[in-house]
């Protein structure tokens, strides 16, 4: 490893970790950015240059994890959850479910109650797909082997929710995006910044400095163990070197 690379591995592990012990106070791109005595714009490329999401979009991802367990113990409320977090009200914790996961903070905390999940399953040239969605956005994809298994993980998911198999218009765009081999550029626009980075970069970020993990595992890790050809397209084009941890 050459030393500018040594410099910069350890310049972006120490943003991480300041994000990780200081999200509940929703730092600002500047007050991260002084963290490496940076200005806002060299330290929002450089962080995507080594991440591929944004420093917000790993705030936000860091931030929901906390507040997934949070709404884990039932007797919290929203509100609650969301002082708790470092948000200011319950309508920015909605949001932050919402663009990150496509389901409320509600329908996650009662797993789905009186919600109606929409599924379809299509084979595309990345192998068999499962694209679920509800009224307000798509909550899950995943490619699968066996159509039982896939339907048992999406119902594990939201296991208090009504489901219909039945193809919407969500899907229909999601299933054309996997199928568009014609221009794999276009694929890769379409899935950056969205839940599928982030759920990869999650699995990424839980792996040891030093340790030496496969594609398909990292798949496994999203629940989506045959996902192998689509994460490391994504890996690729984002040039990413190794995990921080």
């Amino acid at each position: 490893m050459n030393e500018d690379y040594k410099f910069n591995y350890e310049r972006i592990s120490k943003t991480i970790n300041f994000i990780k012990n200081n999200f509940k106070d929703q730092p600002s791109l500047n007050e991260m950015a002084e963290n490496l005595n940076l200005n806002a714009h060299h330290f929002q490329k450089f962080f995507k240059q080594w991440i591929g999401i944004s420093p917000k979009k790993y705030l936000q991802y860091i931030t929901l994890e906390c507040a997934k367990e949070i709404l884990s113990n039932n007797e919290i409320s929203l509100l609650d959850t969301s002082y708790e977090v470092g948000l200011s009200s319950s309508s920015r914790l909605y949001d932050l479910f919402m663009n990150t996961d496509g389901i409320t903070p509600g329908n996650f905390k009662t797993q789905g109650e009186n919600l109606l999940v929409y599924y379809n399953l299509m084979p595309t040239p990345l192998g068999n797909l499962l694209v679920a969605s509800t009224k307000k956005g798509i909550c899950s994809i995943a490619f699968y082997e066996n159509e039982k298994d896939a339907l048992i993980s999406l119902q594990m998911s939201f296991k208090n929710a009504s489901f219909i198999k039945i193809e919407d218009d969500i899907q229909e765009k999601a299933f054309s995006i996997f199928n568009n081999v014609n221009n794999i550029n276009y694929v890769k626009f379409q899935l950056n910044n969205s839940p599928f980075q982030i759920k990869i970069w999650e699995s990424l970020l839980k792996i040891e400095i030093k340790d030496l993990i496969a594609y398909c595992e990292i798949g496994k890790k999203v629940n989506n163990p045959n996902l192998s050809i689509a994460t490391s397209s994504y890996i690729h084009k984002e040039t990413i070197r190794f995990n921080v941890s």
